[in-house]
């Protein structure tokens, strides 16, 4: 019983140690802070052979549907960057569809030069989907 709990206490000071190191690394000059909003394209599944639940939080499926509302494009333009306030969101051939929080977005969409071809601001609301279409 004691060497379980001696094998335990040490197994999880190691973790601790190692976590602690990994929390002390500075940022990179990629991870650095951009001011403006948030977007949440999709949470993205990781495999953790200690945590049961695939999403690394233990809520349904449908919970982000309460508290996100979603953008989807309806465009032909295959090669378009997508820009939500400024920020690069996504590529146009990756992902039509956006879950962001409530709120009134700037989006553009941007070709491969850089030069906006389309832009638009729409009003996302809670639990719905804002259609926009691009025209081609």
């Amino acid at each position: 019983m004691h060497k379980t709990m001696r094998w335990y206490s040490r197994a999880l000071a190691a973790i601790a140690i190692t976590g602690g190191l990994l929390l002390s690394i500075p940022q990179t000059a990629s991870a650095q802070r951009f001011r403006g909003r948030v977007v949440v394209v999709e949470p993205a599944p990781f495999f953790d052979p200690f945590f049961p639940y695939a999403y690394g939080y233990p809520y349904g499926p449908y919970y982000a549907a309460h508290n996100y509302g979603y953008v989807k494009l309806d465009t032909h333009h295959r090669h378009a960057t997508v820009y939500i306030d400024g920020g690069y969101a996504a590529k146009t051939d990756k992902t039509k569809k956006f879950a962001l929080r409530p709120g009134n977005y700037n989006i553009e969409l941007r070709d491969s030069d850089g030069r906006t071809f389309f832009q638009e601001r729409v009003a996302v609301m809670i639990g719905q989907t804002t259609k926009v279409d691009v025209p081609s």
